[in-house]
């Protein structure tokens, strides 16, 4: 059985040490006995149970191990979630903000949001909606002004997309965290030159805080914190 230790700069993040002294990301299940997906291991300690994450899997795993500097989610977060899929990284994030928090999951393609359903249906505080992140408007009735907006969109106009949601949905002094896909922007260039690109056009509307190349978890993604 690992043993449980709290992660020195991520809230309700912590390290699964082995005896081997191996540390795996875990976080403290809020839909115990359930898996997200089928590979996904977890263990018992105490009266809670305990999920592995899995950086190949989660780009936000990924970007902690990385050792990014700020991750602005935490207890009672209101955070909206463009691109969710079928709510892996999502249901991650639903555990560190507790049942005092709130994750708005946007996902456009039918077929994922079958499976995010699924997710959503067994934690209270993670709310679905079938919608084009391009179009914030289609959804503004539905989410209130949030903390953190999380994007994971792989589209040639992914910074257009959070910038129109960080204008949309984000509160004065509140962070984004944008998984930037260099390949999905253009596949000519080098990837360190499109996140130079990107980054320069997100630093004319936000502060950047940080940002993370994801390699060897992620092939040419970065992460980037910003702050409005």
């Amino acid at each position: 059985m690992p043993k449980i230790i709290q992660h020195e700069n991520v809230e309700n993040v912590f390290w699964a040490e082995f005896e081997d002294k191996t540390r795996k990301l875990a976080t403290r299940s809020l839909a115990p006995g359930s898996k997200v997906y089928d590979a996904e291991k977890s263990f018992e300690e105490g009266p809670h149970e305990y999920r592995l994450w899995d950086p190949y899997r989660s780009k936000l795993a990924a970007a902690i191990l990385k050792g990014i500097k700020r991750v602005p989610l935490q207890e009672g977060s209101k955070v909206l979630y463009l691109g969710a899929a079928s709510g892996t990284t999502a249901s991650f994030v639903s555990d560190i903000i507790g049942l005092a928090g709130l994750v708005y999951c946007v996902e456009i393609s039918s077929r994922p949001l079958r499976d995010l359903l699924v997710v959503c249906n067994r934690r209270q505080n993670m709310m679905p909606l079938l919608a084009d992140a391009r179009q914030p408007r289609s959804y503004c009735a539905l989410i209130e002004e949030v903390d953190v907006i999380y994007q994971d969109v792989a589209q040639p106009d992914q910074t257009d997309i959070l910038l129109a949601n960080v204008k949309a949905f984000l509160r004065e002094g509140g962070h984004a965290m944008l998984a930037l896909k260099a390949r999905s922007i253009d596949v000519t260039k080098e990837p360190r030159e499109i996140f130079r690109d990107e980054t320069e056009k997100l630093e004319k509307e936000m502060e950047i805080v940080d940002a993370k190349i994801l390699e060897p978890y992620e092939k040419d993604h970065a992460m980037l914190v910003l702050r409005k």
